[in-house]
């Protein structure tokens, strides 16, 4: 139950990091993916590199370059994807930014940026695929929140906004597509020793805090991330919907 056989996912944000990671595991399931990103140069390396590892057809990884906050480019990209590929199966909202700064000096050009990239694109993105999907009847829409849904920090006002945003639109979508065969939850990932968090990774005093904050007593992995992913996408979850994920070691469970 847990197969992608002969699924097709769009996977925004996925020429590294989380996103290029659930690609990943998508492929070793028996999906075909697209990725996405805005530099087709750093998308074809990935989309390479995924193709040299063993036992994935060089077919089954395609790229597709487009800004998911660009409406029209949204638009046409999925036009495209759909006429060569068909109906995606499997859409997952991964593409994030992060501008850290205190809330009276943050430039509001910044905190639009942080909130478009990481909460509009999904709107955008997330209705653009759902009118293919609602015509066939069935879909999965995975939307990449963060532990920022429910716990905060200074300086991360923007992304938190958006994220508590995220949790939102993703409950509404499940509100009005789930009667028309779409299950869209959420997977929240606690803090992943990412390129996204690389600036705090190589911080002693914040990793030891994560590091002690954490029931499971380290950072997270991209690959912590995978199986969660895996699931959402599969028939595993066909009764989840409108569902945040934890993935964080146990970080929002405890004080």
């Amino acid at each position: 139950m847990f197969s992608l056989a002969g699924r097709l996912a769009v996977v925004t944000g996925s020429s590294r990091g989380i996103g290029l990671g659930i690609a990943r595991g998508y492929l070793s399931v028996g999906a075909k993916v697209v990725l996405n990103g805005r530099d087709l140069h750093r998308l074809e390396k990935a989309a390479a590199a995924l193709r040299g590892e063993p036992g994935v057809a060089a077919a089954a990884v395609q790229v597709a370059a487009f800004d998911v906050v660009d409406e029209a480019a949204v638009v046409r990209a999925a036009e495209e994807i759909v006429a060569a590929h068909g109906c995606p199966d499997i859409l997952v909202n991964n593409a994030g930014i992060q501008v850290r700064g205190a809330l009276t000096e943050l430039p509001a050009e910044d905190w639009r940026r942080v909130v478009d990239v990481n909460l509009t694109s999904a709107f955008v993105v997330g209705r653009t695929f759902a009118r293919y999907m609602l015509a066939r009847g069935s879909g999965k829409i995975v939307n990449i929140c963060s532990v920022q849904n429910q716990l905060v920090r200074p300086s991360t006002a923007p992304y938190a906004a958006a994220k508590n945003g995220l949790g939102g639109l993703t409950q509404s979508m499940c509100a009005e597509w789930a009667p028309r065969g779409l299950q869209v939850n959420g997977l929240a990932p606690g803090y992943l020793d990412t390129d996204l968090n690389a600036s705090l990774v190589t911080d002693p005093e914040f990793s030891s805090w994560i590091t002690k904050r954490t029931p499971a007593g380290r950072w997270g992995q991209v690959d912590d991330i995978v199986g969660p992913a895996i699931w959402l996408a599969s028939a595993a979850s066909d009764f989840v919907n409108g569902q945040i994920i934890y993935v964080d070691g146990g970080l929002t469970a405890v004080i």
